[in-house]
């Protein structure tokens, strides 16, 4: 997939407030610090689409981008910032959760993962609450060039242990880097034909 063109719409803090959902969508969700804002800009090739802060917690909104006039990457707030407080933690709980649940147009999602670190509770527990409610989604372990080959080759070893104590089959899993851009083309690739689906069936997750 070549893209052509990427233009930011709108931000929302409800699923009322997003845009019509005439196009797939395709929303990216990690922990706060991921790396999320670089992989989007990675992705579209576009170096200030998404906001790249040091400031952990940054993204408050769901930002919705109109890639090459055809679907919606969503950038989702980011969770687990300690700094935030409970009632922001839970304001972002609900908006997210009612997205994730609610939201017909959207096809995946594409959960961050910080390939540098060990598996993390609030990861695992995310993605077991995605799969209790059959939201769709695939990992992207990040800042893979960060590390060396043994420490990934062995974190990622834990991840597939932890994941497979709790299902008979772990979720699939791109490794990427923002830096190489490593799995951009792997991503673009899944989306594009997941577009193909989308177009086929009319509809979003819920009728795959």
């Amino acid at each position: 997939m070549i893209i052509r063109k990427a233009d930011f719409i709108k931000s929302a803090t409800n699923v009322a407030g997003c845009p019509e959902p005439v196009y797939p969508e395709y929303a990216f969700i990690g922990r706060s610090n991921v790396g999320k804002s670089s992989l989007i800009n990675m992705l579209t090739l576009r170096k200030g689409l998404a906001r790249i802060s040091s400031t952990p917690g940054k993204t408050q909104l769901m930002s919705h981008f109109l890639i090459n006039e055809e679907w919606y990457l969503v950038d989702l707030p980011g969770y687990g910032y300690a700094r935030r407080s409970k009632k922001a933690r839970a304001s972002w709980e609900i908006m997210i959760r009612n997205y994730l649940t609610q939201r017909t147009s959207l096809v995946m999602v594409f959960l961050l993962i910080d390939s540098r670190i060990p598996p993390q509770e609030m990861d695992l527990e995310f993605m077991q609450w995605m799969a209790e409610k059959e939201v769709p989604f695939i990992l992207l372990f990040t800042k893979t060039d960060k590390i060396s080959a043994k420490v990934l080759s062995q974190n990622l070893k834990e991840y597939k242990a932890e994941l497979l104590e709790r299902w008979d089959e772990a979720p699939s899993a791109i490794l990427t880097s923002s830096r190489s851009q490593k799995g951009r083309e792997e991503v673009l690739q899944l989306i594009e034909g997941l577009n193909s689906n989308f177009a086929a069936q009319g509809s979003g997750k819920f009728n795959q």
